[in-house]
């Protein structure tokens, strides 16, 4: 089960999708808008996403925990449009027969999410507003800046 949405993520109604008798660990993972960035205080965050290719990312990372990981079912959800503080953006439920399966897949949905799905958060703080790149853009530029001259 995938889907992108406007409206509130409701995490309860989102494990239902998953849950089975045959299911006996149901991991969950809540992106919750914190209030801050660093030193900046967020007043609250914007999401847009290329929705064509951000449904097919999604499906593509859950098929992917289905080849990895003895999965049986998995639910990914996320918002767009403006966050206030303390609102999900993203909530991943993931269901197998076996703990460590549940709990690796789940990690690694998230991961896989910011790498592949092009969906783009924008930050509104105190002073200004900024887009948000993934995990991977801001640590390739991390190791290009420290990175020898000429390497």
């Amino acid at each position: 089960m995938i889907e992108i949405t406007f409206d509130t993520l409701d995490l309860t109604a989102i494990v239902a999708r998953v849950a089975r008798d045959s299911n006996g660990a149901i991991v969950t993972f809540l992106g919750v808008t914190r209030d801050h960035t660093a030193d900046r205080k967020v007043l609250f965050l914007e999401y847009e996403a290329y929705r064509p290719m951000a449904d097919k990312q999604l499906a593509l990372v859950a098929d992917e925990m289905k080849e990895r990981w003895q999965v049986q079912d998995v639910a990914i959800f996320h918002r767009l449009g403006r966050l206030e503080i303390g609102e999900a953006s993203l909530a991943v439920a993931v269901a197998s027969p076996h703990r460590q399966a549940a709990f690796e897949a789940c990690q690694y949905s998230i991961d896989r999410i910011k790498q592949i799905v092009p969906i783009w958060k924008k930050e509104f703080f105190e002073g200004g507003e900024v887009w948000v790149g993934s995990q991977e853009d801001q640590l390739s530029k991390q190791a290009a800046a420290s990175a020898p001259p000429g390497l």
